[in-house]
Formats: structure tokens, C-alpha cells, sequence
């Protein structure tokens, strides 16, 4: 048994009926090199079942404290029905993009059972050019972007030699409640204990803050007031989801050529995206967006579960024109929101989050997500990952895509994730069922975002095709 962080925590206390907390994983599995050999859903299954020894999240049981008395507990080896968090999809023909990513939005669009292991992954099989796809539907309060990608490359065959198939852990006792509160009640003097190390910690970021010359920007020190947006409402339960699939070598270009990183090349394709869509639905971009954007102070790679990152809000420059511009604004935007991260402290928030009161946060959450009108902290999340730069495969069959985006947060109808992937950059959106008529409007926006820059810097528009690529 060990206990959620506060900040594992927190991302349970968020969720409501219509703001579901799982993030999704989504990997793309070419069947060819089987020569011929089938690879079903009890293959599937099979392969997990050799692999569960090494993925331990996937064993870990909520279990919760009477009266909510302190942050949940995992029960760390419990039994796994693989019957139950393995299931058959069968997507529609054709069995392109179009079809996969309107089945991972049904996936999307129901919460995860708290009273089992808090992940299920799809075997979806009638994908076009003998392919399938693997959706796992993880809860975000087991792993955050980071330790997710650790676990997708424990899940695959990332290096050489055979894999070892064994069942090496015991399940764990079911604790009595006796045990949960007596064990609540310790962890509540320890952290009495830690409280004053907090304070320090707290005062010291105040302090850097004070006698820094580059202070935080004002997203960070104003009232949180971002603009009212066409994404920003009542969340509705359903979700829709797009995917889009770019070169990493172009965008990488593109950014040397600019001076830009592959994360301002992100957030300025995001806001050039989201410029098109605000006078698509609202006739006017008036003024810049405010996204969060998740920074990792933990970049173990053995580090397979929980949350080490802080949710840093920065400026989007869709009130700008010009995509030169936007790139540049979308640089020094991030680099002004990244020197504040530091200054501030990176686990500040992660850190007073283990002092929230379940009862308390949680209530106050579901009041938000029915609360009408907008969102008083952001407008939306914007997520870039960097994942597996080797090919994985799945019973030796090669990975050939990975996808991969974040929840809804209550009233913020998008969230858009990009994880890149050996020569890939994918870009994944999620949205709510009221917020854009199609969330593909969203990725062919940043890929034609994507060719305005380059047309812009003197750049040939024209992408690479990456041929083994869904269509």
C-alpha cells in the first residue's frame, strides 16, 4: 500500500459526470512482418499477461479512506482481469483515420470503473493495410505524460533480446479500515512534520521572484482572467476526437531556421490553429488565449507512475497576424513562463496540493464543472511530449504510430497533445461535443499553420509524407 501524492490526488478530486480525468494512448501496430500469423485479441492479451510483472500501475487498486479522512491509498498488487481491461473493438469500414479517431472518441467518453485497476486498453481491429490499434484509456492520476511514455516503452519491445513471460508478484491483502485510518492518521503528523519545510520552500521561490530582473509574467501574478473563448463552457459527457500526423524533421527545420524550439513551434502552430477557429466561430481574435502547459520537474527513466509536473500557464499569440510573429511571441512567451517556473519553484503547487481536503476539493470541482460560463484559470491545455525515439512492437509486430492527449478540464471544451515518436510529431485533439463541429477542423489548422510559417520564412510548403501514416 503506499499513498497518492497530493497531486496524484488532486487529479481524482477534479472529476466529475461530464470531466472525465483519463488520458489516451494510442498506438498504430502494422501486422505485416507477422508473416501471416494472426494476432488477435487473446494474443493481445497474452502479451500483456507476460508483461504485467514489469508494469506495475496497471496492478495498482484505488482504495479510499473512511470518511475521507486523507488522500486516497494505491493497494499496489491486486488481481487483473484482462478479460475485463482488454476488449474487442471493430472499427467501420473503411477503417481509416477518420473511423479510428471517431472510436477513440466513444473510448473517451465514459469514466473509468473506480472499483477496478484504473486503466482499459481496446483492441481495435479493422483498421485498412492489416493493421490494428491498441487504445489504452489510463487515469491521469496513475501517470502523467512522462511516466506514461516509460510505461508505453516497458509495454513494447524496446530492446534487444527476448522478453521474459512470468507472473512474479503476489497480490496484496485487502486492508480494514482500522488499518486505513490509523495509517491516514500517521501520514497526517507527517506532514504536519514537513509543513514548515513547505513555508521555507514557498518563501524562498517569493524571495528569487523579489530579486529577479526578469519578474513572472503577468499570467502568473494578475487575477486569472483569460478571455472569454468559444471553447470555454458547460462541458458536455461526450467526446470527439482528431488526430494528424506531421514530419518531426520539418517542423525541427523550420524551428532552426526561426530560432525556435520544437515546443515554440508547437504552441505557435496551436495558436495560429486557434486564430482560424476563434474567426471561424466568433468572427473576431482579439486578444491572446491562455493555455496551460504541463512542465516536468521529473524526468526519471524508470519513472513509471504518479504526477511530477506543474501546470504552467502562458500566453497564445492569436490576436497576431503575422505566423513569424506568432512564432516569435509563442518563444518568448514560453521562455518568460519557464524562467517564472523556476524562479517560483517547480513543485510549489504539487507541494500544497498534498495539503488540499479531499471532501472540500472534490465538492468544489463538480460545483465548477456545472457552473455555467467561462473557465477563471485558462482557456485550455496544450500538452508536448517527447516519446519513444525507438520503434517499438507488440508480439513482434511494429509499432508503426503513437498518439497520445490529456483530458478536458472542467469548462475547457479542447485540449490539444502532441507527442512525437521516432521521425514523427502527432498531433491529437480531444474535444467536447459542443465546442467545434469537427475537432479535425483543429489539426488540419496546425498542419496548414505549419505550411503558413514555412511559406513565411521562405520555406517550401510543401510537407513530407510519412508513407507508413494512417489516411
Amino acid at each position: 500500500m503506499k499513498r497518492l501524492s497530493g497531486w496524484d490526488a488532486f487529479l481524482l478530486y477534479t472529476e466529475a459526470p461530464n470531466v472525465h480525468m483519463h488520458t489516451l494512448k494510442i498506438a498504430i501496430i502494422d501486422l505485416h512482418g507477422l508473416g501471416g500469423r494472426t494476432f488477435g485479441v487473446e494474443d493481445f492479451r497474452n502479451v500483456l499477461h507476460g508483461r504485467l510483472y514489469k508494469l506495475d500501475p496497471f496492478r495498482y487498486q484505488l482504495v479510499d479512506i473512511p470518511f475521507k479522512f486523507h488522500h486516497p491509498m494505491w493497494r499496489e498488487n491486486t488481481d487483473v482481469d484482462l478479460e475485463y481491461h482488454v476488449r474487442p473493438w471493430r472499427l467501420a469500414a473503411p477503417g481509416g483515420r477518420r473511423e479510428l479517431d471517431e472510436a477513440i472518441g466513444e473510448i473517451a467518453s465514459t469514466p473509468l470503473d473506480r472499483s477496478r485497476p484504473l486503466w482499459e486498453m481496446y483492441f481495435v481491429e479493422g483498421l485498412a493495410d492489416d493493421r490494428i490499434a491498441v487504445v489504452g484509456k489510463i487515469h491521469h492520476a496513475l501517470a502523467d505524460g512522462v511516466a506514461s511514455a516509460n510505461l508505453l516503452a516497458r509495454g513494447m519491445d524496446l530492446q534487444d533480446g527476448p522478453q521474459r513471460d512470468r507472473d512474479s508478484y503476489a497480490t496484496d491483502p485487502e486492508p480494514s479500515k482500522s488499518e486505513l485510518v490509523r495509517s491516514a492518521f500517521r501520514d497526517h503528523l507527517r506532514q504536519i512534520g514537513r509543513f514548515p519545510g513547505l513555508v521555507k520552500y514557498t518563501a524562498d521561490g517569493v524571495g528569487r521572484v523579489r530579486r529577479s530582473s526578469r519578474k513572472l509574467g503577468p499570467e502568473l501574478t494578475r487575477p486569472f482572467t483569460p478571455p472569454p473563448s468559444f471553447m470555454n463552457h458547460v462541458l458536455t459527457p461526450g467526446r470527439r476526437f482528431a488526430t494528424a500526423s506531421l514530419a518531426l524533421a520539418d517542423v525541427k527545420s523550420t524551428g532552426k531556421q526561426l530560432g525556435a524550439t520544437i515546443n515554440d513551434m508547437v504552441l505557435a502552430m496551436s495558436s495560429g490553429a486557434l486564430r482560424t477557429l476563434q474567426l471561424h466561430y466568433e468572427g473576431k481574435a482579439a486578444h491572446p488565449l491562455l493555455a496551460s502547459v504541463p512542465m516536468s520537474f521529473d524526468f526519471s527513466p524508470d519513472r513509471i507512475s504518479g504526477n511530477r509536473f506543474s501546470g504552467v500557464l502562458m500566453a497564445l499569440p492569436v490576436d497576431e497576424p503575422d505566423p513569424l510573429e506568432r512564432v516569435r511571441k509563442a518563444s518568448a512567451a514560453a521562455n518568460l513562463a519557464k524562467e517564472g517556473h523556476q524562479l517560483i519553484g517547480p513543485e510549489l503547487v504539487a507541494r500544497w496540493a498534498s495539503y488540499m481536503p479531499p471532501a472540500a476539493v472534490e465538492a468544489l470541482f463538480r460545483r465548477l464543472s456545472d457552473k455555467d460560463g467561462q473557465n477563471k484559470v485558462l482557456n485550455l491545455n496544450i500538452s508536448n511530449v517527447p516519446g519513444p525515439r525507438q520503434q517499438g512492437k507488440v508480439g513482434g509486430a511494429t509499432v508503426t504510430e503513437i498518439y497520445s492527449v490529456g483530458p478536458l478540464t472542467a469548462a475547457s471544451g479542447l485540449n490539444i497533445t502532441v507527442w512525437s515518436y521516432v521521425d514523427q510529431l502527432n498531433i491529437s485533439v480531444l474535444s467536447d461535443t459542443e465546442t467545434v463541429d469537427d475537432p479535425h477542423e483543429v489539426t488540419e489548422a496546425m498542419v496548414q499553420e505549419l505550411r503558413e510559417i514555412r511559406r513565411a520564412a521562405g520555406i517550401s510548403e510543401e510537407l513530407t509524407t510519412i508513407e507508413t501514416a494512417l489516411t
